[in-house]
């Protein structure tokens, strides 16, 4: 087979695009819930987003797990970062508790109270200053964790308590140790809000970093609450009786914090505090303050203050300094992890995303070339399945020649998988199929030639038994015989009728044809001559139309098959009615049966097959006559339907104005034959003249036993009518005089030799123009004068032989017996005959 379209059938039939449009539709309803009932581009998308939701719901965590430690992070830098501000506020509430303390020894001796305040003033100016940049700071981290937003509170709370103090330290309604207190307060809410930085776990580094920062803040606030009571005792010249004890557990505290930061700090973090406890400004501090210690049962020394503030604070100045460093580094190192963990954060997010999203590129790809040939392929099959195979099928059904070129297209995908595999095998299989589909057509045109072949062959033995049958009858003048052969020359009519049912088997056309419009009262009459119960039909009305020469042959058999079936399976008492009217431009014939009927479903079938003509198969054998019917309306344009009548059936044939030849265009015909003037006038078929019914009177009215009728109550009597002389449909259509001009049926036998015209001889039947509408010979005037007036010529006169006399009685008598017989068994309905009568075929019972 060749690839590629066939041009010439390339287009689509509407109905088919339509169809072809349309989905497939299952054959049980898609449910949603099971998975075999999901479309490919459903389950791809499927397969491809399980894994992938699956890897981006774990990459989500991970991610998540990363950017929980990059804030965790970086509240922790912020936390870390505002240290500076909270030792700033620690450094300014240490200078104004260790001066108020000095102060409050100073009044208690009487000292000036408004230059205790004046002293004061600044310190508490640069404290409240330090307290709102803190403030200020802190903003940031109101979102930070509660512990430390916790924390924060408490420190203000503290702090707003000292603010509450400060009112009572020039009048010193208070203790010192009542006052002192506050500042205490405030300053461990600061250190604990300095310790609150937690980076989380699984960072020591940083942890030590906090712990570093915080425990010098420890020893610095140690140092300052020595500063403090050594400053008090100097302002008030002697130690009071718990200064001893108190500045002992300070100096312990102090030493344990300075272990503590010595044992978390590094080594260059050490190095810079020994450097700073070396310096001469620490020296001498520290050596005033070894003077406090009591030494030897010796009493404490107390020191000068101005000289012992001015040495201990610029030891503060240093240990802030130390102090400031160390917290650097623990920024610095908080917010390089800070940055580190949102670099990994981002490049693992970046890496999660890059990965997710080639990972979708291909299986999009992936997906998209799976659903595209998928898409490719059931666009093919259904192609295939719904528009190329069956116009390829019905391009075979419909040959009548040579079988046609069918194309098979090659598949749409061309890839090397198992979906352009399947490609090939539905190719392979529509290769296949219209290779079946040729060798059956191939098979089918020669059982159709074999047919074509047989029924020509019956045709032509038809004819010659035909040919035969008419000599005999010619001369037979026996009644017995005569019927019989009359019966004979009809099963042979039959017969070439099957043979022409053979022909429309096979999609051949009739042998036979008609040159001339035929009116269709005598195509009426033609086709109910060649069915075998021709006595039972009627043709009581027809209108004046005439049919289309090439079409009367066809028509006829449509309607003997018709005619046929409406009297095989109707009561035999009963008769088949014929009309036929003008209608909607065209005609409309009726023949209406009373008989069995059909059920419903069976005329829905019926008339489904009418509407259009199946293929040959053994169906069409079995029921020949409607498939006949079929293809014969389909090949003339006419419309044939069954409806359900009374009490039987109604074929309607539609025929189109196509059909129909103008009134004008029609010749007239010649005399119509004797045999089927007799045979029409005794059957009725034709419409009688006013003296023909006359003269056919007296015979009805004779004495002439009537016969019991099948159906009709005995007493009653029955018209009686002629003989029934077998008319085919030729000598309808063709009468006696008119066989040999060319404008009857078509003879297998070529056209004859032209005869050399002879000389002028009297006419042994008179010349006419027909018949007129009462049926009668309408005379020529002056036909014959030619035979008259011809000139004379010497003729042999012509030997006289008298007849038989025997043989002619015997004649007579023979031919008396059989109008006797035929007058006694023919009437119009069908008797059922008594003991002693006469069968159908004229058999005495």
């Amino acid at each position: 087979m060749a690839a590629g379209p066939d041009p010439a059938n390339g287009a689509v039939s509407n109905h088919r695009r339509r169809r072809f449009d349309v989905r497939v539709v299952p054959h049980r309803r898609r449910s949603p819930f099971r998975l075999r009932d999901w479309r490919m581009s459903t389950k791809l998308a499927t397969v491809l987003l399980v894994p992938s939701m699956a890897f981006l719901l774990l990459a989500g965590v991970q991610t998540s797990t990363l950017v929980g430690r990059t804030t965790a992070l970086n509240d922790f830098s912020s936390q870390v970062g505002i240290g500076r501000q909270i030792t700033a506020a620690v450094h300014q509430l240490q200078q104004e508790r260790d001066r108020s303390a000095g102060e409050l020894g100073e009044l208690r001796k009487g000292g000036d109270r408004q230059a205790a305040a004046n002293d004061l003033k600044p310190l508490q100016a640069a404290t409240d200053k330090a307290i709102v940049d803190l403030s200020r700071a802190a903003e940031p981290l109101a979102d930070a964790d509660a512990s430390w937003r916790v924390a924060f509170s408490e420190a203000l709370e503290a702090y707003d308590q000292v603010v509450d103090i400060r009112a009572a330290i020039p009048p010193a309604v208070l203790s010192s140790e009542t006052i002192l207190s506050n500042y205490h307060r405030a300053v461990g809410a600061l250190l604990d809000l300095l310790a609150e930085p937690t980076p989380g776990q699984n960072q020591p580094a940083l942890n030590d970093a906090v712990l570093r920062y915080v425990q010098l803040a420890r020893v610095k606030e140690l140092s300052s609450r020595v500063r403090a009571q050594l400053y008090a005792a100097a302002r008030v010249g002697a130690y009071g009786t718990e200064d001893r004890v108190i500045l002992a557990d300070l100096r312990g505290q102090q030493l344990t914090a300075l272990g503590a930061f010595r044992v978390a700090a590094t080594s260059e973090q050490i190095r810079r505090y020994d450097e700073t406890s070396v310096s001469p400004s620490f020296l001498v501090a520290t050596g005033l303050e070894e003077r406090s210690l009591s030494s030897g049962g010796a009493s404490p020394q107390v020191l000068p203050s101005e000289q012992w503030w001015s040495a201990s604070q610029q030891r503060q100045e240093l240990l802030r300094q130390l102090e400031a460093g160390v917290l650097d580094d623990a920024v610095r190192q908080a917010e390089e992890a800070s940055d580190a963990q949102l670099r990994t954060t981002l490049l693992v997010v970046g890496g999660v995303v890059t990965v997710l999203l080639a990972a979708l590129l291909i299986s999009l790809l992936i997906g998209r070339s799976v659903a595209r040939s998928m898409r490719m392929l059931r666009s093919q099959a259904l192609r295939i399945a719904q528009v190329e195979l069956p116009d390829a099928l019905d391009r075979l059904k419909t040959v009548t020649g040579g079988v046609p070129r069918i194309d098979v297209a090659p598949a749409v995908v061309r890839s090397l998988d198992e979906i352009g595999e399947l490609a090939e095998a539905f190719v392979a299989v529509h290769r296949s199929a219209v290779t079946v589909a040729v060798e059956q057509a191939l098979m089918r045109r020669n059982v159709n030639a074999m047919f074509v072949n047989l029924a020509r062959r019956s045709q032509v033995l038809v004819e010659r038994q035909l040919e035969l049958l008419d000599d005999l009858e010619r001369e037979e003048s026996d009644p017995d015989q005569l019927e019989n052969l009359f019966k004979l020359d009809h099963l042979a009519a039959r017969m070439r009728r099957n043979d022409e049912s053979l022909l429309v088997l096979a999609g051949t056309d009739s042998t036979r044809r008609w040159n001339r419009p035929v009116g269709l009262g005598a195509v009426l009459l033609a086709a109910a001559a060649e069915i075998e119960q021709y006595q039972r039909v009627r043709i009581e009305s027809v209108a004046d139309v005439h049919v289309v020469g090439h079409a009367v042959g066809e028509l006829v058999h449509l309607l003997a098959e018709l005619l046929e079936n409406a009297t095989a399976f109707s009561r035999p008492d009963t008769v088949v009615v014929v009309t036929a009217r003008v209608e909607a431009g065209g005609a409309l014939i009726e023949i209406v049966d009373r008989g069995l009927g059909m059920s419903p479903t069976a005329l829905v079938q019926a008339n489904e097959v009418l509407a259009s003509p199946p293929a040959a198969d053994v169906a069409a054998v079995e029921r020949m006559g409607l498939f006949v019917v079929s293809h014969l309306a389909a090949r003339l344009g006419v419309r044939v339907r069954l409806e359900g009548g009374e009490d039987g059936l109604v074929a309607r044939l539609a025929l189109p104005a196509v059909l129909l030849a103008p009134a004008g265009s029609v010749e007239l015909d010649a005399p119509p034959s004797a045999r089927m003037l007799a045979a029409s006038a005794a059957r009725g078929l034709v419409p009688q003249s006013g003296a023909a019914r006359q003269a056919a009177a007296p015979m009805r009215n004779g004495a002439v036993r009537d016969l019991p009728v099948a159906g009709r109550p005995p007493g009653v009597g029955v018209l009686r009518q002629g003989r029934p002389v077998p008319v085919r449909a030729e000598d309808v259509l063709t009468p006696a005089a008119d066989r040999g001009d060319g404008g009857g049926w078509y003879s297998r036998q070529g056209p004859t030799a032209p005869v050399v015209p002879a000389a002028a001889a009297p006419p042994t039947i008179p010349v006419t123009a027909g018949t007129n509408e009462r049926g009668l010979p309408v005379r020529v005037p002056m036909a014959q004068l030619s035979a008259v007036t011809r000139s004379a010529q010497p003729m042999t006169a012509p030997t006289r032989t008298d007849p038989d006399p025997e043989a002619v009685g015997g004649m007579l008598s023979r031919l008396y017996s059989g109008v006797r017989r035929a007058e006694a068994e023919d009437t119009t309905e069908i008797p059922v005959p008594p003991s002693g009568g006469h069968d159908e075929g004229g058999r005495r019972q």
